[in-house]
């Protein structure tokens, strides 16, 4: 059996990468969050811009005109601000996806020891078996010629 305390390293290592990988997918979500949100004011800006258009065809007074110019603008700038929520959203879902692939090859790292060292442990064992066998053959043999 292979050391305990290589055992307890590969758990822990297997625990990080666990987390790693749970923290990249709630990156990962937010990201989509983001831009699902972002497509939700671009559609709705679209929509008022149809409605002022459709109203603008019955005449729009100054004052009226003024505040849907306004609002539009409010919307141009959450749709500005939700491209930047997106853009670090991405970039901290790209981080935590390299943080996760690196505990990954780490465990892996650890794992391909974990399998060397069993692998060693059994060829040593296949070893002191077929010296075993030897050994009774020998002896076999000598107590059949005695």
């Amino acid at each position: 059996m292979p050391d305990k305390q290589l055992l307890m390293v590969a758990k822990w290592e297997k625990e990080k990468e666990d987390k790693l990988a749970r923290d990249f997918q709630q990156a990962q979500q937010q990201w989509v969050t983001n831009k699902n949100k972002l497509a939700g004011l671009e559609n709705y800006r679209l929509d008022y811009l149809r409605q002022i258009q459709r109203k603008g065809a019955d005449g729009v007074k100054a004052l009226s005109y003024g505040q849907h110019q306004s609002f539009i603008g409010k919307l141009d700038k959450a749709c500005e601000e939700q491209n930047k929520l997106i853009a670090r959203a991405k970039l901290v879902a790209d981080q935590r996806r390299e943080l996760w692939l690196k505990q990954q090859r780490k465990r892996k790292a650890v794992d391909m020891l974990l399998d060397k060292k069993l692998q060693q442990r059994e060829l040593k064992e296949l070893k002191e078996e077929q010296k075993l066998l030897d050994e009774l053959s020998i002896q076999k043999f000598i107590r059949a010629r005695a």
